[in-house]
């Protein structure tokens, strides 16, 4: 059992976590739940109670074991090097030390054991970079990956509650003929594809689309493994879907990949396309595990496999990764 002390607990991640947390029974003795000052004094509920909202400041890591940050970058690098002073362990869902070498990049089902080379704090990947982990590495290591090519398809809850009202207020727009002023995203979401999430940087690419390369890497300990990502918003309220196709080192037949999904931990095969069955993010909303379907060889190439991915981004994708790896610190004890 621990004490932990939620960071974000109003936000969209921080409620779902609570919600995970009494899903899977996570070995909490004492919460503390932090939010931005001006939410302190608010309630949450957890277990049957209500929970009151502290501010969330460097006196109160001094009490707990652990600390989920699900607040966002600044929040994370403001407070977290403060928790970790106190003998806190950080586990941040925030892109803020992702590729510090002294932090481990962790998804539990590829490299769990990164966990107890942790200094302080934890990081937890992007959404659509773990998604993509939990499919690929069954593959690796099977047949050993030369090159990865991802397209994301991401719902707007990925931006946010913000994201999800702009949806709305646009589809009905639409629907009644009127025009809509785009604010989240930078064009109209509502009967459209957007390939552009985030900033863009080197060689056009977007920071999105590059996390998933720098982060895939890391967390696979593959520093030179080739991804070519792209990643498009889409009109859909939750659950990510991603379109991949591997080339191997050597090869592996459709047979052999259905064998190896089938056997991976949190993924779901569904794969029947005789009886129109295959991932779609209408029906991996609300659990936990990776679909993985429409499995077939890639045509283009000698050594290549393709299929389709779709899950939950904000509980795989965030809440559900990051309390998988608060589970095995408390279990490890690697406090």
């Amino acid at each position: 059992m621990a004490k932990l002390a939620l960071v974000g607990a109003t936000g969209a991640v921080g409620q779902e976590m609570l919600k995970i947390m009494e899903e899977r029974q996570f070995p909490v003795d004492e919460l503390i739940c932090l939010a931005d000052p001006k939410e302190a004094g608010t309630r949450v509920k957890f277990r049957g109670e209500d929970l009151v909202v502290q501010a969330a400041d460097e006196a109160v890591f001094k009490k707990a074991d652990i600390a989920m940050f699900a607040a966002g970058t600044e929040v994370s690098k403001m407070l977290a090097p403060l928790a970790r002073q106190h003998d806190c362990v950080v586990i941040d869902n925030s892109y803020a030390f992702r590729l510090q070498d002294d932090v481990p990049l962790v998804v539990p089902e590829v490299n769990a054991d990164d966990i107890a080379q942790h200094k302080g704090i934890i990081a937890n990947p992007n959404c659509s970079t773990i998604l993509l982990v939990v499919a690929i590495n069954p593959i690796h290591q099977a047949a050993g990956l030369k090159r990865v090519i991802v397209s994301t398809y991401q719902a707007v809850s990925g931006a946010g509650k913000a994201g999800i009202y702009e949806l709305e207020a646009h589809s009905q727009a639409a629907l009644d003929g009127k025009e809509v002023q785009p604010e989240v995203f930078d064009y109209p979401i509502a009967f459209n594809l957007i390939p552009h999430i985030d900033v863009f940087v080197e060689e056009d690419y977007t920071r999105e689309e590059m996390k998933m390369v720098w982060e895939t890497r890391k967390i696979m300990h593959l520093p030179e493994l080739k991804v070519a990502p792209t990643a498009v918003r889409v009109p859909v309220f939750r659950s990510h879907s991603e379109s991949i196709n591997l080339e191997t080192q050597r090869p592996i037949s459709v047979e052999e990949a259905r064998q190896v999904f089938s056997q991976a931990p949190g993924i779901i095969v569904q794969d029947d396309p005789a009886n129109k069955k295959y991932p779609m993010p209408l029906y991996s909303s609300n659990r936990d595990e990776v679909y993985v379907g429409r499995i077939r060889k890639d045509i283009s190439t000698e050594q290549g496999l393709a299929f389709w991915i779709s899950a939950d981004q904000i509980r795989k994708g965030a809440a559900t990764n990051s309390l998988q790896i608060a589970e095995v610190v408390i279990e490890k004890n690697l406090y």
